[in-house]
């Protein structure tokens, strides 16, 4: 007896507690959990950090394609030594040199990213003092100097560049969208595991106290002969089970609670309840309407023209370098020299410089075309991949397509089989009780099938959900608002 009143008064406890404290509770819809989760969970700020990397090296990228200035100079340089000197008469011969000097040039350069070569504007002067002399001091000024230098029959990198890097940058973009839906994806897991962990725990405290009362009633009706003792014997076999039940709920309770809040770094302690999705809006996807969709805005997509363009210029390059080459050089200009900076700028000489050279392999044994040929059959494994990628990823998003238009009919099952196994559970229950069915064998079964019903519902929901933000990332589309995901400019403030 001292026993049967400690279960229901801890029983009534339990309950009291979790009415008192629902003022310290913090309900959370899937909706809202997935809200918090993109603005603070570390995958969201991981996603905006990736993007933000990929943002920088495509501004670095148009940053190296718009006009530089830069300034080099050598002040001082200082020069005390014995140095190589050619006499008039052909002779060599040793003298002492001791010189302080000095230079600046200012350039302008722009890369030519069509042709591969780059055009500069500079100006600069330069200044020596040798001393022990009659003269020591000459300035020479470079007023002005128009120079090309263009790579012939090179590989241009600026060139696969001007291709490949916007389409980084756009496919980054898209794939930073992809991760907010797979943060999605993430807090629909943890939601639901916290949620299934609620319901176990709300079982184990119903299977507690129904097990209570029914082994109660099961002695009373031992005592008088109405049940063998084998059925008395699984009735308390069934309430001890319950008690261990409630408390391993409670500790899964607590670490799914636990994880929960530590991926949404939720950092308070203040209890989660969850609110299962009641209004859900059911609707249909067509599969070749969602694969269109993926073909427009997958990150993916982006992906395979990448790594073609990439197989494509790594033959070019193989074609190119190594090979026949060819490079000019031409600059023209004003310079002039003088004793005093002022003068050295009164009445500038012409200055014009033009040089080709040309790099031609004679003998290499085969090496320049064993790098084409590699790169040749590289490209075509990579074609061939990208072929079996495309048709992989377009099977993947029907079949996710189709499995997610079962599944509206999987939740109506699942919602009504639960309905049906609770009515089922309480008429065995009520037979039970007023001696209609002595087998506890049924009541047993009951019992489970209730508990199942329920969880397999929520496990529907659960599967639904994921199936949705699944399917949008891999379109990027909102089929509820009928809207394409926009990327937000504002992550990088």
């Amino acid at each position: 007896m001292n026993r049967n009143v400690i279960i229901t008064f801890i029983i009534s406890m339990a309950f009291s507690l979790h009415v008192a404290g629902q003022d310290n509770v913090r309900r959370l819809t899937l909706d809202k959990a997935i809200e918090i989760s993109k603005e603070q969970s570390p995958g969201a700020l991981n996603a905006r950090q990736t993007f933000r990397s990929s943002y920088w090296e495509y501004r670095s990228f148009r940053a190296s394609n718009l006009p530089s200035l830069g300034l080099t100079a050598t002040l001082p340089s200082i020069t005390q030594s014995l140095t190589p000197y050619l006499n008039p008469d052909g002779t060599q011969s040793y003298i002492r040199q001791q010189n302080i000097s000095a230079n600046a040039n200012l350039a302008l350069t722009q890369k030519l990213g069509i042709t591969g070569g780059t055009v500069y504007l500079s100006s600069g002067l330069s200044g020596i003092n040798n001393f022990n002399t009659e003269n020591p001091i000459s300035y020479m000024s470079t007023p002005i100097n128009l120079g090309l230098y263009q790579p012939i029959f090179t590989y241009n990198s600026f060139r696969w560049d001007r291709k490949i890097q916007p389409l980084k940058y756009t496919q980054a973009q898209r794939k930073y969208l992809e991760d907010i839906e797979q943060i999605a994806i993430t807090t629909t897991d943890y939601f639901f595991a916290l949620l299934q962990a609620q319901v176990e725990k709300k079982i184990s405290l119903t299977n507690l106290s129904n097990y209570d009362t029914l082994y109660h009633i099961a002695k009373g009706r031992y005592q008088l002969g109405k049940i063998a003792e084998n059925d008395l014997l699984q009735l308390e076999l069934n309430f001890l089970k319950a008690q261990a039940a409630v408390e391993n709920a409670n500790l899964a309770l607590d670490n799914a609670q636990f994880r929960f809040k530590s991926f949404l770094r939720i950092k308070d302690s203040v209890n989660i309840e969850l609110v299962p999705p009641a209004d859900i809006t059911f609707f249909t996807i067509d599969p070749n309407t969602a694969v269109d969709l993926a073909n427009k805005n997958s990150s993916s997509v982006l992906n395979f023209k990448q790594r073609l363009l990439e197989a494509a210029r790594d033959v070019n390059r193989a074609k190119t370098e190594g090979r026949f080459d060819a490079e000019l050089n031409a600059v023209i200009g004003l310079t002039q020299t003088a004793a005093t900076v002022p003068d050295a700028y009164i009445n500038p000489l012409d200055q014009r410089q033009v040089s080709l050279g040309l790099t031609v392999p004679i003998l290499d044994w085969g090496v320049a075309r064993g790098k084409i040929k590699m790169a040749q059959s590289q490209e075509e494994i990579v074609k061939t991949s990208v072929e079996q990628d495309v048709i992989d990823f377009q099977r993947n998003i029907y079949l996710k397509v189709v499995q997610f238009n079962m599944q509206q009919n999987q939740l109506r099952i699942a919602a009504k089989s639960d309905t049906v196994a609770r009515k089922s559970y309480e008429v065995t229950k009520g037979r039970y009780l007023i001696g209609k069915i002595n087998s506890i064998l049924d009541l047993n079964n009951a019992q489970i099938e209730t508990d199942d019903s329920e969880k397999n519902y929520y496990s529907a929901l659960q599967t639904f959900w994921r199936s949705y933000y699944e399917i949008r990332k891999m379109t990027l589309f909102d089929f509820i608002l009928n809207e394409p995901l926009r990327f937000d400019p504002s992550i990088m403030k």
